[in-house]
């Protein structure tokens, strides 16, 4: 029992060192891709959506909460309240789209995930600059949150195979080839 609850807190430690340092690599990435202001190609998210999908939804709030704690100490509280917005509402609608017996593939759990994750900042920005303003900027971020989040979904799905190697996959979702 000891060893399992160690390996749960060693797994989810790494996940959040992995995620930080997506996050940086992708903040370094996204001016060098020429995106546009707020779009990023969501690296991080992989492992938010690879915790949900295969350690279960408390390690990945977890890793939400992490995250958005971290960019707060590194880049501020409006970077911390971005983030935790994002990242919760981004779970919240994975979480409702897993309900139903019928799961969604992995590519639908992601885009929906991205462009809720954008959606959550930029209503956060609106809340946070106390204008309806920034919402003009939706279009651009639901665009993105689409592309981007097809991207992460195939990412992950490139990823399954290494993972399943190194038996880091349930047995339940390593037997569900529809999800990929």
């Amino acid at each position: 029992m000891k060893n399992g609850k160690a390996r749960a807190v060693a797994m989810g430690g790494m996940l959040f060192a992995l995620a930080v340092l997506l996050s940086f690599v992708e903040g370094m990435a996204a001016p060098a891709l020429g995106l546009p202001p707020g779009v990023k190609p969501g690296l991080a998210n992989i492992v938010v959506m690879y915790a949900l999908f295969f350690l279960g939804r408390g390690q990945a709030l977890t890793l939400v909460l992490l995250k958005s704690f971290f960019a707060m100490l590194t880049r501020g509280l409006s970077a911390g309240a971005l983030s935790l917005a994002g990242g919760l509402l981004s779970l919240a609608v994975m979480l409702l789209l897993l309900l139903p017996k019928e799961k969604p593939s992995y590519l639908v759990l992601s885009v929906a995930g991205a462009v809720a994750h954008n959606m959550g900042q930029l209503l956060m920005a609106s809340l946070w600059l106390k204008t309806a303003f920034s919402l003009a900027y939706a279009p651009v971020l639901i665009v993105s949150g689409i592309g981007m989040g097809a991207v992460t979904s195939i990412s992950l799905r490139l990823l399954l195979p290494a993972l399943q190697r190194a038996g880091l996959m349930r047995q339940k979702e390593r037997d569900d080839p529809d999800r990929r």
